[in-house]
């Protein structure tokens, strides 16, 4: 198996895969803009894995105050790559980053990996009655 790296910088973004995995073989957003993905790539902490060719092979965001709370959201890894060890290594970085560290709470929404996350200490929601949402779908365009 190639080495892997991951990436915090910007530059690093394959804003078209980035944009292709998440409209059309994301279970989550589909039908997302273009115009969106770049200003939430533009707007968060950008966890990029990076092939020795420098491909992105797999990716992760985090929307935070950098200060008190975190939303972990659009983790993947190329199809062709699962079972690797890979997503470990996106979320091995993720928490170990040092804008990131003291945070009081950190969120996802998981409909596809619980059982990854549970590995890290992820857990249900301990109150879900307190959480509200507003929640608006994308419309494929």
């Amino acid at each position: 198996m190639p080495d892997f790296t991951v990436s915090t910088r910007l530059a690093d973004v394959d804003r078209e895969r980035l944009h292709q995995f998440l409209d059309q073989e994301s279970g989550w957003a589909r039908g997302i803009s273009r115009e969106i993905v770049e200003r939430s790539v533009e707007n968060s902490l950008n966890f990029t894995l990076l092939d020795t060719d420098g491909k992105q092979r797999g990716y992760a965001r985090v929307v935070s105050d950098r200060a008190t709370f975190a939303w972990l959201c659009d983790v993947y890894v190329d199809a062709e790559l699962r079972g690797q060890g890979l997503a470990h290594r996106l979320l091995e970085s993720v928490d170990q980053h040092p804008d990131l560290q003291g945070l009081r709470r950190w969120m996802l929404a998981t409909s596809t990996a619980p059982w990854l996350y549970e590995k890290y200490g992820w857990k249900p929601v301990a109150r879900p009655e307190v959480w509200m949402e507003r929640h608006t779908p994308y419309r494929a365009s």
